[in-house]
């Protein structure tokens, strides 16, 4: 029998209990933040017959009675049919589920806060959000918010609607040789490619910083400005960090199946898995979903940052790799 030191502690959580701890306290926190402001928790199924088109996010399927079941990306869209049936303000806090993601700050299932303020426009939920973020994270400086056309010329050093080729040579000289074989034709892997590598770590530290307006092509399922070049999307970032992505919510049903049909054609493109479609969820849309903001933040991030910790390992009680 092997009783090496390594075998006989591999039962244990990768965290210790003061992250356990926090992360019941933080979830009391949360918990109270809404039931100051009246919204309402809710709870939607984590398997279900549909998940998110996405063709940046991959999921897992289970086998079940012939046709698969998908672990939820996120509950975006079951939380919508929820608006659409008149629930008012609904949060949820929830495990997510995403394959492959496995990293120092992901892990395939994750903890995810997620929101939706219907009246609400795109500046209100920022200010929520800067005040749930206020909240947990008190040590932070104060929010600031640039623009995405900003932020990408300012450290990318071109505009985000250059010829791809001009995209492709960016790379390049910033060092980004296998951009190309990455990014193909794709304007929306060439700018999440260029975001990452050189806006994220030029933002500035200690505060959340609102990057707003995203291009077009990244809308997903917010709706677009007056310009029709860039939507009113946001996410949130701390220390580099991808904490929350916000949309003043898309709720024409025509557009949004567009847009799901345009996802799954970039999906079979990539060779990628292909769901089904979700009529129930553009049925909801059809009978109303009401004008609203939402948004989805990262708990697990947060306790990362609350705690000053570099490895999401250390927050969570059995990461991805503890259970092989």
């Amino acid at each position: 029998m092997n009783t090496s030191p390594a075998s006989t502690n591999s039962w244990r959580p990768g965290c210790d209990l003061e992250a356990l701890r926090a992360r019941a306290g933080l979830l009391a926190r949360v918990r109270r933040f809404f039931a100051e402001r009246g919204v309402m928790e809710v709870e939607t199924p984590l398997l279900a017959p549909t998940v998110s088109t996405d063709p940046q996010l991959d999921f897992f399927a289970v086998p079940d009675a012939g046709r698969p079941r998908y672990l939820q990306t996120s509950p975006e869209l079951l939380m919508k049919r929820l608006l659409a049936a008149g629930t008012g303000p609904i949060y949820q806090i929830c495990k997510a589920f995403r394959r492959g993601e496995a990293g120092r700050w992901h892990n395939p299932e994750f903890t995810l806060l997620e929101w939706y303020r219907p009246g609400f426009e795109l500046t209100d939920l920022m200010d929520e959000v800067a005040d749930l973020l206020r909240t947990l994270l008190p040590a932070l400086q104060d929010s600031c918010r640039l623009s995405y056309t900003e932020v990408f010329e300012r450290w990318v050093g071109v505009s985000w609607q250059a010829p791809l080729p001009e995209l492709a040579e960016c790379a390049r000289r910033l060092g980004l040789p296998e951009a190309a074989a990455l990014c193909g034709e794709d304007r929306s892997l060439w700018l999440d490619l260029l975001f990452s590598h050189r806006v994220q770590p030029n933002l500035p530290r200690r505060r959340p910083v609102f990057v707003c307006d995203y291009p077009a092509p990244l809308a997903a399922l917010a709706r677009l400005n007056e310009d029709g070049r860039t939507a009113r999307r946001f996410e949130v970032f701390c220390d580099g960090v991808e904490l929350g992505n916000g949309y003043d919510e898309l709720t024409d049903p025509e557009e949004q199946r567009r847009r799901l049909e345009a996802d799954r054609n970039a999906r079979r493109w990539q060779g990628l898995p292909v769901p089904p479609e979700d009529e129930a969820f553009v049925a909801a849309l059809r009978a109303g979903l009401p004008r609203c903001s939402g948004v989805a933040v990262g708990l697990d991030r947060l306790l990362m940052l609350q705690l000053q910790r570099s490895d999401i390992d250390t927050v969570v009680s059995f990461s991805w790799q503890r259970l092989h």
